[in-house]
């Protein structure tokens, strides 16, 4: 039979399960297109930007058990989709990226889009494929597949040259994918030396990361065989029930809440899981080295890398929980952690309602609306946040259950993420309720991606917080600086962005009105409308993370600078 190249490219994204393509169709891909809408299994979606797309693509991989895949044109299709493959990529978040290529049969220059690519794209993917011949896509394809969910998972980029995709060629066999058996690694007596620690310690305690997700089940078995206080990171928020009795904090170190402070001054050994112990993790690496640290991660290279190991576990989350598991739950287990939970629950119920002193009539608290919102969603229920002061109030004060149900951008950290992320998970999961809580200048940036929303018949909902400024930064600037340089935005129209792109809008003004909102904006949801919740925001009080980043940045500086950012934060706050 003969088949163009666009068509055995979907046979193959077809075979690795893909159910979603996101792009802009362009000259080098309406063939590709046009295949694509043949398919009975995948369906292509029209986005407003690349880099819409591109967020869009890395929430599927987070929210789903597929792989999100672009459909782009070479040039400024790559260029444009560039800050959503760099998420996916520091956040070890699997994606295809398929790209048309300009024509290598003619021999002219100077075409339309004509530039390396593959250059472009080499820093922020795992790997680069140029497909030569009819001959080898279905390969290539299943090979940059395998790239990108093997190991420390990330984006792969796959060139398509235009005449291989529109010319047909006779095609014999089109072979099925066949996931490849990987051998395990030896890990018995690693497994046994974490445990031997684990069971020597007197004050144990686990932090985890986005690599534990698929790992619920054996976290909880064995904090709770422990008696383990677990502290978790910013990506992996969600990997741990936040409302168990042993869970502290998100983050870990000077920026973490009271909870987790408390438990760290106290443990003399730590399973860290599926974490890198990046710079928001320990917020700015204000974590003194953990004692007995075992480290389990899939990529060998972050070990050891800003904090030294005891005990070093190279492979698969699950598989490792479940190892130490078996080798510890017959166990007859006696610590000095028994009966932490207490003071856990006690620390984090009164770092709640500091956020709730009193209620006010003419702005939002934070402690009230995340208060409020976490008794009116359920355990099934999604969120996703951008990066800003919402992100790390979010991480402090709203509830999160089940892996995978809370996603953010972390450590690329690009703003922008939040909204095109929130329609993907929408559109992946129709039934449940979705949540995006966006700070104003990210929803500047990639607010008029709502019109993908309402263009498929979506219902996500979007509160925007609304302050005027860019919040985290414009803090960071007022306390050392005084000023507040280029982070004051303005006050941008929101009903007029929520009427442009066919959203419902509502205006959430104060504390007395929250509640109500909230469930104007579920009803309104559930009668499958999108929605669009300006949150007039009140950004006075500090996190934890912020107060910790402030002070560990500083007490790193030499003593000579440290006197003088402190001399000139005095003389401008008092002399203007």
């Amino acid at each position: 039979m003969k088949m163009n190249g666009s068509q055995i490219v979907v046979h193959a994204l077809e075979q690795i399960g893909v159910k979603y393509t996101f792009g802009i169709p362009g000259t080098h891909t309406t063939e590709l297109y046009d295949a694509i809408e043949r398919s009975g299994t995948i369906k292509p979606i029209l986005v407003a930007h690349e880099g819409g797309g591109a967020f869009m693509a890395d929430a599927i991989s987070r929210v789903t058990n597929t792989i999100g895949c672009m459909t782009i044109v070479p040039a400024s299709g790559l260029t444009h989709a560039l800050s959503g493959i760099g998420e996916a990529y520091l956040d070890g978040i699997p994606m295809l990226v398929i790209s048309g290529g300009v024509r290598r049969d003619t021999g002219k220059h100077y075409q339309l889009h004509q530039m390396d690519i593959q250059a472009i794209a080499k820093s922020v993917t795992k790997e680069q494929y140029l497909i030569d011949s009819h001959d080898t896509i279905i390969d290539t394809i299943y090979k940059a597949y395998q790239t990108a969910i093997s190991g420390e998972p990330g984006p792969v980029f796959i060139e398509l040259p235009v005449e291989i995709m529109m010319f047909s060629k006779e095609i014999d066999f089109l072979p099925e994918y066949k996931l490849p058996t990987i051998q395990p690694l030896p890990l018995e007596k690693r497994i046994d030396e974490a445990v031997e620690v684990l069971l020597g310690a007197e004050h144990p305690m686990l932090f985890l990361g986005w690599g534990a997700r698929n790992a619920q089940e054996y976290s909880i078995k064995i904090a709770e065989k422990l008696h383990a206080p677990v502290a978790v990171t910013l990506q992996g928020k969600s990997v741990f029930p936040n409302t168990h009795p042993l869970f502290t904090s998100c983050f870990i170190g000077s920026s973490a809440k009271p909870s987790s402070q408390f438990v760290l001054k106290q443990q003399d050994a730590m399973l860290a899981v599926g974490t890198r112990f990046a710079e928001i993790a320990t917020g700015s690496y204000g974590l003194k080295n953990p004692k007995g640290l075992i480290h389990v991660d899939i990529n060998k290279e972050v070990f050891d890398k800003n904090y030294t190991t005891k005990v070093q576990i190279e492979g698969d989350a699950t598989k490792i929980l479940k190892a130490i598991w078996e080798r510890i739950k017959d166990l007859d287990i006696t610590n000095r952690n028994i009966g932490i939970e207490k003071e856990i629950t006690r620390l984090n119920d009164k770092y709640y309602k500091e956020w709730m002193v009193s209620k006010k009539d003419n702005i939002v608290s934070p402690g009230w609306f995340f208060d409020t919102l976490n008794k009116k969603i359920s355990e099934d229920t999604y969120v996703v946040l951008d990066d800003g002061k919402h992100t790390f109030l979010a991480a402090e004060l709203l509830h999160t259950h089940k892996p995978n149900h809370l996603i953010s951008p972390t450590d690329f950290n690009c703003m922008g993420y939040c909204i095109p992320a929130t329609i993907a998970t929408k559109l992946a999961h129709p039934e449940k309720t979705v949540i995006g809580i966006v700070g104003d200048g990210a929803a500047q940036m990639t607010g008029l991606e709502l019109i993908t929303a309402t263009n498929y018949g979506l219902s996500p909902i979007v509160f925007v917080f609304n302050d005027g400024e860019l919040g985290q930064i414009a803090q960071f600037q007022k306390t050392p600086l005084k000023h507040k340089t280029c982070t004051v935005i303005g006050k941008f129209n929101f009903e007029g962005l929520a009427l442009a792109t066919g959203c419902e809008y509502l205006l959430m003004d104060n504390d007395y009105h929250i509640e109500e909102i909230i469930d104007q904006a579920l009803k309104l949801s559930n009668e499958n409308k999108a929605v669009l919740i300006d949150v007039r925001i009140d950004y006075s009080k500090k996190t934890m993370f912020t107060k910790g980043v402030l002070k560990t940045n500083l007490s790193r500086f030499p003593v000579k600078e440290k006197v003088r950012i402190i001399s000139r934060m005095i003389k401008r706050h008092t002399f203007g």
